[in-house]
């Protein structure tokens, strides 16, 4: 008995040991977080964005490749297929709700968010995104809503949780309709922004300009421009605004929080539009890559980066006219210099369809079909018809397909580094996201949740 007591007493000792050896070096509580969000990106997202870059020579992998950890199952409360809304807020809050929540559950009562959390602690905070500032992903970080419409409400609540930078797009929410804005309150949410402090921004002059917090930087009255169409003069790149944040929340002592989003790779899914899908991708890693190069340097830095959802069923590969096509051509993406959404207005604008097509598409070959289909629609000032028009136009060249006009229930990637990356590590429900962040931060979002909704009741 003596000698299996001994036994079993070295085991777990070696077990120990393996566990010690096991365990990361940077196991500490990282000082700051940056948590990425490729809105709408599944793993045929990434692979379309790989191999275009290798196609142009330009290496063998993205930025954020190196940093896979695993996966995420995606559905929320009330459907299979989740909401960019119920995502986010799984991401935010470490919990499940319903399509449409924002930062609250499924009995529409607020659950405090990470964002908050930090806040709480004295970390500064930071939110960057290529869609409107009120948009779902953003909003569920800074706001609690039973519906992601309420969006001047939304505004209204972020310009009171203290967040120390804001970039993206969406003056209209933060402007009354006397100002050209959408509130109906008549409220001018830029210059109380101005009076708490902040330094808002309008273009990228001023952008490059900024040197403190807070700052709040809005570069287009409603969503930014698809990077395929952004004009650098006038609106920073997702990589630039990033790194600007970054720059900004640095030096605070109790550390950071920021979050960044590639919104707009999901709204070029939903429209099906291949290149601006694509460039989009392109422009998010370049955004990790700079994020990923403060956090090597740092060396306190966790970096998480995940989609909240798969949108489009994007397939490479497909059959064109009932034959099956073992490949994909990224040299007809190459050619294509605006978004569906550009070349629309171009039209409106009176430039020819086939002129358009051939400039824009580099398309030089367009059947009488595909012309009678575009012309129907565009007399009919059907912009959905003309969008899918297009998009037909490019796929079937291109050697791509889509099986939905929405999202998908598609598994998204998960990715992970420093201080803390192990964590992430396996395939997970959305929710463990906002749980591990939470956790290896040692914010307690059950009890600021019950704190909130006590403080409400008063």
């Amino acid at each position: 008995m003596g000698i299996r007591k001994a036994l079993f007493s070295l085991i777990v000792a070696l077990f120990a040991v393996g566990a010690l050896y096991a365990q990361p070096a940077d196991e500490a509580r990282p000082r700051n977080v940056i948590l990425f969000i490729s809105d709408g990106c599944g793993p045929a997202s990434f692979t379309f964005a790989r191999d275009y870059l290798r196609y142009k020579g330009d290496g063998e992998a993205l930025a954020i490749d190196p940093l896979q950890v695993g996966s995420i199952h995606t559905y929320s409360t009330n459907s299979r297929v989740t909401d960019s809304a119920a995502g986010a807020t799984a991401f935010a809050c470490g919990v499940k709700s319903y399509n449409g929540a924002i930062a609250v559950d499924t009995l529409r009562q607020p659950v405090a968010t990470i964002l908050e959390a930090a806040e709480a602690r004295g970390m500064a905070t930071g939110l960057v995104v290529t869609s409107t500032m009120t948009h779902a992903t953003p909003a569920a970080f800074s706001a609690h809503v039973h519906n992601r419409g309420m969006v001047t409400i939304i505004a209204a609540q972020q310009m009171e949780q203290g967040i120390e930078v804001m970039f993206g797009g969406g003056v209209e929410d933060f402007l009354p309709k006397s100002l050209g804005g959408s509130r109906g309150d008549e409220r001018n949410l830029l210059k109380e922004a101005a009076a708490k402090g902040y330094k808002v921004v309008l273009d990228r002059k001023a952008f490059r300009k900024v040197k403190k917090t807070p700052v709040l930087g809005l570069f287009s009255e409603g969503q930014m421009d698809y990077d395929i169409d952004r004009d650098p003069k006038k609106q920073p790149s997702l990589a630039e605004m990033t790194a600007k944040a970054i720059d900004l929340l640095k030096d605070d002592p109790d550390g950071f929080f920021l979050m960044v989003e590639g919104s707009r790779i999901d709204h070029a899914a939903h429209g099906n539009d291949a290149a601006a899908h694509l460039h989009d991708i392109l422009a998010f890693d370049e955004a990790v890559a700079a994020a990923l190069d403060f956090a090597r340097q740092d060396g306190q830095t966790l970096l998480v980066s995940t989609s909240d959802h798969e949108t489009g069923g994007l397939s490479l590969g497909r059959n064109v006219d009932g034959q099956a096509k073992y490949t994909w051509n990224p040299e007809v993406i190459e050619k294509i210099t605006a978004s569906h959404d550009r070349i629309g207005e171009l039209l409106l604008e009176g430039t020819s369809l086939d002129v358009l097509v051939q400039e824009q598409f580099g398309i030089d070959d367009l059947t009488e079909q595909e012309r009678a289909v575009a012309d129907s629609a565009y007399a009919a000032r059907d912009g959905g018809a003309l969008f899918a028009a297009f998009s037909e136009m490019v796929s079937r060249r291109v050697w791509v397909g889509w099986t939905s006009g929405g999202h998908t229930a598609v598994d998204v990637n998960l990715y992970a580094f420093g201080p803390g990356r192990d964590h992430f590590i396996g395939h997970h429900d959305n929710t463990v996201v906002g749980q591990r962040i939470a956790e290896i931060m040692g914010f307690d979002l059950q009890a600021m949740t019950e704190a909130m909704r006590e403080e409400a009741s008063r």
